[in-house]
């Protein structure tokens, strides 16, 4: 049977710009992929309001799954969520439905308390799912990921991040950066351009070469274990 990855994020753009290629090289490798976003009301938020929300969550899931990657909601707003029983008892339904054997997750220390809310649920909900949902269903449907690791979201967010972990994404690197981009378009309301990419493509990309100058390939994404793994160096 295929392995599954979940990546976790509180934004719909959060994992796409912080671990892309990592999540194509899954996919190309034959993992079931999935994204899960807790922030699926954007209502509130500017660029889309409430006109254009549910177009976002469309429009996002559609092109995530021309990549082969499975996006999935939950119903919070930005600043409406925290390490609560409820959201707790939400985020590890989602995780024991999705039955990761690896993980991703947003990086504790960050300047948007949306990154660090989701954070702290995810850490609660990959660990303790089965705990959270002791007496329900679901429960006994709760996996432990074997390996969990954390991502970092880019400059002016992520804070104290110092990686680990290193992942070759070259060869997936002009898709990786697209996917982000046309994401970008979709909040614009525009064509994606390929010759115009967007602040955040250019962020993306400036971030991927300066971590694959870290070790010594053309791009890459890092990572920090979220505990010690063993490693297989011979």
């Amino acid at each position: 049977m295929h392995k599954t990855l979940l990546a976790v994020g509180a934004h719909y753009d959060d994992c796409v710009f912080g671990v892309p290629g990592i999540l194509l090289q899954a996919v190309r490798k034959d993992y079931r992929v999935v994204i899960l976003s807790l922030i699926g009301d954007y209502s509130r938020w500017r660029p889309v309001g409430p006109r254009r929300s549910q177009a976002l969550l469309d429009g996002t899931t559609a092109i995530s799954k021309e990549y082969g990657v499975e996006m999935r909601y939950l119903d919070y707003a930005s600043m409406g969520f925290a390490l609560d029983d409820d959201s707790k008892r939400r985020v590890s339904e989602a995780v024991a439905d999705v039955r990761p054997d690896l993980a991703l997750m947003l990086w504790p220390n960050d300047t948007h308390p949306d990154h660090e809310a989701a954070s702290a649920l995810s850490k609660t909900a990959l660990r303790w799912a089965g705990t959270v949902l002791a007496g329900t269903e679901l429960a006994s449907q709760a996996k432990r990921p074997s390996r969990i690791y954390q991502f970092d979201n880019g400059p002016r967010h992520t804070r104290g991040f110092e990686p680990d972990t290193y992942v070759d994404v070259s060869a997936e690197w002009k898709p990786a950066v697209a996917w982000l981009g046309r994401f970008m378009a979709l909040v614009r309301n525009e064509p994606y351009d390929l010759q115009k990419p967007s602040s955040a493509e250019d962020a993306k990309t400036a971030l991927a070469r300066y971590r694959g100058e870290a070790c010594g390939v053309e791009y890459a994404e890092a990572l920090k274990s979220f505990e010690p793994y063993p490693q297989e160096i011979l």
